[in-house]
């Protein structure tokens, strides 16, 4: 708690809002305790007590702590055949992919997943070149403060950034969604699901999209699995300890009979889960 230097007590909520405004400096700190304060006296919403305490830690993070490493990328190889990058594009479910080079060490582009609409729509598969559509890419350092990336995405209009090292190899990448959720939390994209109140999704007969936020009981009854919940409240609690780490999106594992992919989450937690039971498939594989 900030103090009168002239009286040695503390300074009340009015004085440190006027101290914020006035000519004097003040440290972050300062700034998170007066709106602290104003969350506890309902002046503002822990929505925006979040929000600013997202934006004052973005300006201390750097690229490399937010980014997807480069074993975790989903890429297009600049001779890939359309149908090919098709299949790449509908798995992972992104709309912008990094294109590697002949020698898959360098990336030479980006992709945008709705470049290829016309050339499905006017049946250019065989003519299809990665080239034809590719996109400069945008390359940034691994020390770069997020404040400053995310000013660099809003002035050129980039949503992706390839994150180098120190030795000019590929690291990772960014995405301004990255960054933004160090700020406001999760942005809802296409797997959420359009019902709020659903925690599990059936798909098909072996599939689900299931929440992280799944309560075990609930898992438990509609899957039939046995999973302990003395320790973990969630389903994605158990998955994060079983990685011992928060997994990155497109990581996988197997727990028990049942495996879990991750679909949507973030550097801080994980949102969606792809739920398959491997017994159940391995059952109906024709004999």
């Amino acid at each position: 708690m900030s103090e009168d230097r002239s009286s040695g007590q503390p300074k009340s909520w009015l004085e440190k809002l006027t101290d914020l405004f006035s000519d004097d400096p003040q440290s972050r700190q300062d700034i998170k305790e007066i709106v602290r304060e104003a969350a506890q006296r309902s002046i503002v919403d822990t929505e925006t007590l979040t929000i600013v305490e997202g934006a004052l830690q973005v300006s201390d993070m750097q690229v490399r702590d937010i980014m997807i490493p480069r074993a975790q990328m989903t890429s297009i190889s600049i001779n890939e055949a359309l149908s090919d990058a098709l299949t790449k594009i509908t798995e992972s479910a992104h709309s912008r992919f990094p294109v590697l080079g002949d020698d898959q060490d360098e990336v030479v582009g980006i992709l945008l997943a709705k470049d290829l609409l016309p050339q499905i729509l006017n049946d250019q598969r065989d003519s299809f070149r990665v080239q034809d559509v590719l996109r400069p890419a945008t390359f940034v350092p691994e020390s770069k403060r997020l404040n400053v990336l995310l000013q660099e995405f809003r002035a050129t209009r980039n949503h992706m950034a390839l994150v180098v090292d120190e030795f000019g190899g590929v690291a990772g990448l960014v995405t301004i969604e990255d960054v933004l959720e160090q700020i406001v939390g999760e942005i809802e994209d296409e797997h959420d699901f359009d019902d709020e109140d659903s925690l599990i999704k059936v798909m098909d007969d072996d599939t689900c999209m299931v929440k992280a936020l799944t309560p075990i009981e609930d898992f438990n009854e509609h899957f039939g699995a046995e999973f302990a919940n003395s320790e973990f409240d969630t389903i994605g609690g158990i998955v994060v300890h079983h990685f011992g780490r928060v997994p990155e999106c497109n990581e996988a594992i197997t727990i028990d009979r049942w495996q879990f992919k991750v679909v949507n989450g973030c550097s801080r937690r994980i949102n969606l889960l792809h739920v398959v039971e491997l017994e159940r498939q391995a059952d109906e594989q024709p004999e």
